[in-house]
């Protein structure tokens, strides 16, 4: 029967193909609106997670009370030794130093004497050990507007947007005014050998990235760091295996009253980002919800519209012996043809459209720049596991449920009414 209602939908355009468009487009739109929001969790998270929290961040328990201040003089040492540990108890995590500063960027003029000055919010990281890791997180090779990423001790980069207000071009030489770990005040020269574009507000209006074991010297932090990021493999936030990272730690480091003993604190702890990720999870699924809803209203419809304009035929196979339960059963298994061959369809087509925005992504630079948190410029869709069925609610279930609704009427028609209709 299947085979034979199979035909019948293929060889009868006009009876199956608008039905099928409808449910093509309706699922097309809910697979990729699903992946669209998903993506804009992740890059939001990403963003962050590289930029600042990591997926867990480890530092003394004096900085993290204090990290809105970024407290240098609070920050971890011996951070060689803690490293060597944590890499032996957590392989499956990869690790960088980081040194947050702030200071004044003096930019000379050609007698040596100021000629402009501004505050700057600094990052010092691995640059020049060879490990790009911490490159790659920053995205500095793609980011870089003008110049060269630093390749010897003394280099620094400048936000391209810092850079113009300071009057500051690459091979200029700066001053980096800020106070040392002890309290003392420290006067740095680095060489600007870049600018570089974030594309998000806060980190393009006046940050500077340097080298850790430069930003070391000047603030006189030899073998300390105010934080210790880690990441899981694929830089990918996944909640469950860092709560395991964090018990494994705590039982390695158990909690005491040693205000520079380490600590961990997760992606979700900091700044507000577990408030920040419910939020925008609870927005998408409701987001979700209401467009699977406005869907599945519409192919509903399109499913007793079906209906009612085959009552003719159903009258003359009813006049001519057909069963009435038969007939509804037909109805049901074409609808469920028809919502396959649509969803199946438009969840590809959808899941195409998904997979062109995860790699190339829609700019919204433009939109961001007066931005005052960090978010990305591009956002892109991800497709995952839940991406290949949620096309599946409103294309199928709805479909069937309306031809289900419309086929009731069968049982409604009266021999003697079909007669005269066909008499009509």
């Amino acid at each position: 029967m299947i085979r034979f209602l199979l035909k019948g939908i293929l060889r009868d355009k006009q009876r199956s193909l608008l039905p099928v468009v409808i449910v093509i487009i309706g699922v097309l739109l809910t697979v990729f609106l699903y992946c669209w929001l998903r993506g804009v969790l992740n890059d939001s998270t990403e963003l962050n997670a590289n930029f600042n929290a990591g997926h867990v961040k480890i530092m003394t328990a004096a900085y993290a009370k204090n990290i809105d201040q970024t407290p240098n003089d609070l920050a971890l040492i011996g951070v060689d030794t803690l490293l060597i540990r944590l890499y032996k108890e957590f392989p499956e995590m990869k690790w960088g130093e980081r040194i947050h500063f702030g200071g004044l960027i003096d930019a000379p003029d050609s007698r040596g004497e100021t000629r402009t000055q501004g505050p700057a919010a600094g990052f010092g990281i691995d640059l020049l050990s060879g490990d790009r890791s911490e490159i790659r997180r920053f995205n500095l090779d793609k980011s870089l507007r003008r110049g060269r990423l630093p390749v010897h001790h003394g280099e620094i980069l400048m936000s391209e947007e810092f850079s113009a207000k300071l009057k500051v071009n690459p091979g200029d030489t700066v001053t980096l005014i800020g106070s040392t770990m002890n309290g003392s005040m420290a006067m740095y020269n680095y060489t600007v050998c870049g600018t570089i574009v974030f594309g998000t507000g806060p980190m393009d209006q006046g940050s500077v990235i340097a080298d850790i074991e430069d930003v070391r010297n000047a603030l006189d932090m030899n073998n300390a760091a105010g934080e210790i990021v880690g990441y899981l493999p694929g830089n990918y936030y996944d909640e469950e295996k860092i709560n395991q990272v964090v018990t494994r730690f705590k039982r390695l480091f158990p909690p005491s009253n040693d205000e520079y003993a380490p600590v961990i604190v997760t992606l979700r702890q900091q700044n507000n980002l577990g408030k920040m990720m419910d939020q925008i999870k609870g927005v998408g699924a409701f987001a979700v919800f209401i467009f699977v809803l406005s869907m599945s209203l519409v192919l509903w419809n399109a499913g007793l519209l079906g209906g009612l304009r085959r009552y003719s035929e159903f009258g003359t196979r009813l006049a001519i012996g057909e069963d009435y339960s038969h007939i509804y059963k037909t109805m049901i298994y074409e609808s469920v043809l028809i919502g396959l061959i649509g969803s199946i369809t438009g969840t590809i087509i959808g899941m195409l459209i998904s997979l062109y925005m995860q790699d190339h992504g829609l700019d919204l630079s433009s939109m961001m720049k007066n931005a005052t948190i960090l978010m990305p410029a591009v956002f892109h869709a991800r497709i995952t596991s839940a991406a290949f069925f949620i096309g599946f609610i409103p294309g199928l279930l709805s479909t069937v449920i309306g031809t289900m609704l419309s086929g009731i009427g069968i049982y409604k028609r009266k021999t003697a009414q079909l007669f005269k209709e066909l008499e009509a």
